[in-house]
């Protein structure tokens, strides 16, 4: 064997530099112990991906600077050891009410100590979630340098994406990629990543190992699955998919002076699997990185707040979770029946509390200003906001984070109450459309992916028609077309912007088009009101969706 190589694919929290810098700290010295002689770590590591407009902040770039050289200083007795840490270079340069970005977002290479490289990533990213330009200058160099005899090439991410980067390496005499990421998961991106990779090996003929992040960032989760790829194109391994891990890929030198890669290949994974292990993650993460102990969140005895119950339980344990179904003088006995097996199944705290004495008070209330008017959603939505009111209540008095429970199809077109149901600081579900929603409540039942329990959710939750119960005999179809029907179009129009006219010669019915991209645009000022949830879609209600309130175009 020529070089071990250790990949951190680690769990970092943003704004913790002391933190971060500890982990890498630790990893050197577990990987260097292991014999490797390299290690990586994922990009802009010391603040962890992405810090948004901390990077404008001067002592955040400071902070980052004192942890670079915190981790410089802490593994200079590891003997011949490499480390390749991500992190921020540079400050604005002012002038009166002007201020020109000249940080860039770069890797410095650490041997025993004192840093060697620091190179530039050259190709920023500017669209979905991404927003690099605004906080970072693209560099223009090359790094590579050497560990245990290999000519190493760096590239950071979108670099990697591309041609030039890497044949450039090649001519400065690299043997070997290191590609160190942040990349945002959602359904499929992992695989993506790995054909884009096998590609970019095909163009330049070098071995190439990536090195990824793994965890969630407010709205964002990283997956981990790194890898390596052999010089002919083949996938040489990849490591686990939601966990942190050392990696380690062993590079041997042939008789002909070839590389070649030897690692551990974790299974392909089917995309539910991947979906449910992000969804876990980032509700995981948001709770136990802002503090909070536990959460609350109503359960209707719908398949919506079922889902969000089985995922808090897989992501917190049963013993942070916390159920409060609160029936109207419109939810069905079934529905309570449902919810009580639920959380009986599940074994967390269950209590009910009905909202009827408020709701009768409400409209004792506003009797003398509804005078002469018939009842309408305005009493619909009196109840879903009394839940709201309830819930803020409990996380007031204890603390929970409360979680809504609306899904993307809800979201897209409105159909949820502001000050209600939209209630709470996390939406768990907020990127999942309800056909997803079912689909996935299926494979829970089946799947005890966390040791929680299997079956969780009662059959007749999944197979009852969909209802918000703020009516006599209401379902959600008086109100929607079919759920195949739209979240068929909210993929198309939302996700992939498609126009009307493309959608309705793809066959989908003329009024329900205009009915769904109406509701769509309509609906704004809610969304931009709404809870952050996990992405898990190439486009989700979040950074990547930024449409104006006030719009009048229509296409």
């Amino acid at each position: 064997m020529t070089l071990k190589i250790a990949v951190a694919q680690l769990n970092f929290t943003v704004g913790d530099t002391t933190g971060n810098a500890r982990k890498i700290i630790d990893a050197a010295r577990t990987a260097h112990a292991a014999g490797a002689r390299l290690l990586l770590t994922p990009e802009l590591s010391v603040c962890a991906y992405i810090a948004e407009d901390l990077f404008l902040r001067p002592s955040f770039i400071a902070a980052c600077d004192d942890a670079v050289k915190t981790i410089a200083r802490e593994t200079a007795g590891l003997q011949d050891m490499v480390i390749v840490v991500g992190h921020p270079v540079g400050r604005d340069q002012r002038s009166r009410s002007i201020s020109v970005a000249q940080r860039t977002n770069a890797a410095s290479v650490i041997r025993e100590g004192r840093v060697i490289e620091t190179y530039a990533k050259r190709l920023l990213p500017n669209y979905q979630v991404f927003d690099e330009r605004r906080y970072f200058v693209p560099g223009q160099g090359t790094c590579v340098f050497q560990a245990g005899g290999v000519s190493v090439g760096l590239l950071i991410c979108e670099d990697a994406w591309f041609e030039e980067p890497a044949q450039l390496a090649k001519e400065a005499g690299a043997e070997l990629l290191a590609v160190i990421n942040a990349s945002p998961f959602h359904v499929g991106k992992g695989y993506e990543r790995e054909a884009m990779m096998i590609e970019r090996v095909k163009d330049c003929g070098l071995p190439l190992v990536y090195a990824h992040l793994v965890g969630g960032q407010d709205e964002v989760v990283f997956e981990g699955q790194s890898f390596a790829v052999q010089a002919d194109a083949r996938l040489a391994g990849r490591a686990y998919s939601f966990v942190e891990q050392l990696y380690t890929v062993d590079v041997a030198r042939s008789g002909d002076d070839a590389l070649h890669l030897a690692a551990d290949t974790a299974p392909a994974r089917d995309n539910d699997a991947d979906l449910w292990d992000a969804l876990v993650m980032g509700l995981r993460d948001y709770v136990r990185k802002n503090g909070f102990r536990s959460v609350a969140l109503g359960l209707s005895g719908g398949v919506d707040s079922a889902l969000v119950l089985a995922l808090a339980v897989d992501a917190l344990g049963r013993d942070a979770v916390h159920a409060v179904m609160m029936p109207s003088p419109y939810t069905a006995g079934i529905s309570l029946e449902d919810a009580r097996e639920m959380a009986r199944r599940l074994g967390v705290r269950y209590d009910e509390i009905s909202i009827l004495p408020e709701f009768e008070s409400f409209k004792q209330s506003l009797a003398p200003l509804f005078a002469g008017r018939p009842e309408d959603t305005t009493e619909e939505n009196i109840q879903a906001r009394i839940r709201g009111v309830m819930l803020m209540a409990l996380s007031n008095k204890h603390g929970h984070l409360i979680l809504t429970t609306g899904n993307k199809s809800e979201y897209a077109v409105g159909y949820c109450t502001l000050y209600g149901d939209m209630c709470g600081g996390f939406a768990p579900i907020k990127d999942v459309v309800k056909t997803a929603v079912f689909r996935l409540a299926r494979w829970r039942n089946v799947h005890d992916p966390y040791g929680t329990g299997a079956d969780p959710i009662p059959e007749r939750i999944i197979t009852r028609p969909p209802s918000a119960e703020l009516r006599p005999d209401q379902t959600d179809q008086d109100s929607l077309p079919p759920y195949e029907v739209l979240d068929a179009i909210i993929e198309r129009y939302m996700e992939n912007d498609l126009g009307i006219a493309e959608l309705v010669a793809e066959g989908f019915d003329q009024a329900d088009v205009e009915k769904v991209t109406r509701l769509i645009k309509f609906n704004e000022y809610k969304r931009r009101q709404s809870a952050v949830g996990t992405r898990v879609t190439h486009r989700s209600f979040g950074k990547d969706w930024r449409y104006p309130i006030t719009n009048k175009f229509r296409a």
